[in-house]
């Protein structure tokens, strides 16, 4: 209401953040996790005298710096683009809220980098013993960063006291800070495991390259030991209505995560059955593959994180079309439009109501809909008349509790639902009182 709409054709600007971000969290997780390995994989191999294995520990090295530095720094910079011109409102609030947090993550995102880039070109430059302990910094730096920005992420599902205190640390240490922290974990080694299958089964010489598959799929198996567990701890941590949302209250949403414990449960079994049963014959084609369902499972896991937030972008503070509850009663009262600095339209009248409910709904409607592309809200009404969409809007949040209530005044409601309706080619009503406020 406040911030100009950035509107994306047939996607919608949710959507752009959702294919950036879960592509970032598909690789950040591994730039924590891939740290580890290289620093433990490497002081088993200097305990061990083995010349192979430090051999391919550089060129993992290589392959990782090229994806995490590279790929993981563009694509974090382009979710800050995305979530600023998507979600200005609730982008500003996180700013203000966390503004020392994020200091502080950037600080330990430049440690890692500068920990990286001397571990990698000190490959047989450096001796052992401080080549690994640059990689035990990068490895601490880069979980530190998880650390916080865990915080953040977290708080958006679980605000707990910040409600009522404000306080920056009641805000980071959130109800579901430490579940969600060790659920990351374990999605971080687990991934770690699936990139070093992708490195390990191209190795030329055959028992080598059992040994290393086999080794790689230790820490799938790993971090699928630690996330059934937090992802229990992590359920009960979120809100009631949230966990309703994701367990039958929104059908897309449960689909969703059945196929993300449906997918996981399938990528551990062939990891035992491939990888760790027959690692002389796991290919690197077939650890694509797997690179490509863990891919599946980020993407629908972190959907359903993202799914269960709503009608919040910030639970409990911020709706996710930017309107905070507390604006509802002098939004009721004065009207939406005259209240949306970006709007073109000030007020309804006879001649602009089609031209009105457009207005309000680019800026109450379309941070989650587009009008015919993803989530389009063209289909979802399908043989809706003006009246009856006119009641469902009355009752918006009540009839759908993942959605945000209308706010603003009776006429515009009836703009909106005029426009809405007149997506169909619905003609206007000879009317526009809805049925059930002309009966009272």
């Amino acid at each position: 209401m406040n911030y100009p709409l950035w509107e994306v054709p047939l996607l919608g600007g949710g959507i752009v953040i959702a294919i950036i971000a879960i592509a970032h969290v598909f690789v950040s997780h591994f730039a924590v996790g891939g740290g580890l390995f290289l620093v433990l994989t490497e002081r088993k191999a200097l305990r061990e005298g083995n010349r192979e294995l430090l051999a391919y520990m550089k060129g993992h090295a290589r392959f990782f710096i090229l994806l995490t530095l590279v790929f993981g720094a563009v694509s974090g910079v382009g979710i800050w683009f995305a979530i600023a011109l998507a979600h200005p409102g609730g982008t500003s609030l996180l700013i203000r809220t966390f503004v020392w947090g994020w200091a502080i993550e950037w600080c330990f995102f430049l440690i890692e980098i500068a920990a990286a880039l001397i571990y990698y070109y000190g490959w047989d430059r450096l001796s052992p013993k401080t080549h690994l302990r640059m990689g035990w910094i990068y490895f601490i730096a880069a979980y530190m960063s998880l650390v916080v920005i865990n915080g953040i992420l977290s708080f958006m599902l679980t605000p707990g006291r910040w409600l009522e205190t404000q306080n920056f640390w009641h805000g980071i240490l959130n109800p579901s800070y430490f579940s969600s922290l060790l659920l990351r974990t374990g999605v971080a080694i687990s991934l770690t495991g699936l990139y070093a299958l992708l490195t390990a089964s191209g190795i030329r010489a055959d028992s080598m390259r059992a040994r290393q598959v086999r080794y790689a799929a230790k820490w799938v198996f790993a971090g699928f030991t630690i996330m059934p567990l937090a992802g229990l701890w992590y359920l009960f941590a979120i809100p009631a209505a949230a966990r309703a949302i994701a367990f039958g209250g929104a059908p897309p949403v449960t689909i969703f995560l059945g196929l993300s414990l449906g997918i996981s449960f399938f990528l551990l079994v062939f990891t035992w059955l491939l990888a760790w049963r027959n690692p002389a014959r796991f290919s690197q084609a077939l650890a694509a593959l797997f690179l490509v369902v863990g891919f599946a499972v980020t993407g629908t896991s972190e959907w359903v994180r993202e799914a269960v937030r709503k009608p919040y972008v910030i639970y409990g503070t911020m709706y996710s079309n930017g309107i905070l509850p507390q604006q509802r009663k002098q939004i009721d009262e004065a009207g939406f439009l005259p209240l949306a600095r970006w709007a073109t339209v000030a007020e309804v009248t006879p001649s602009n109501r089609l031209k009105a409910g457009e207005e309000i709904f680019r800026f109450q409607c379309a941070s989650c809909h587009t009008v015919g592309g993803y989530n389009g809200i063209r289909p979802l009404i399908q043989g809706w008349r003006e009246s009856f969409i006119g009641a469902q809007l009355k009752n918006l949040d009540e009839l759908k509790g993942f959605m945000p209530p209308f706010m603003g005044a009776d006429e515009e409601r009836r703009a909106l639902a005029h426009y809405l309706a007149s997506l169909w080619g619905f003609p206007p009503e000879s009317t526009p009182v809805p049925v059930q406020e002309a009966s009272r």
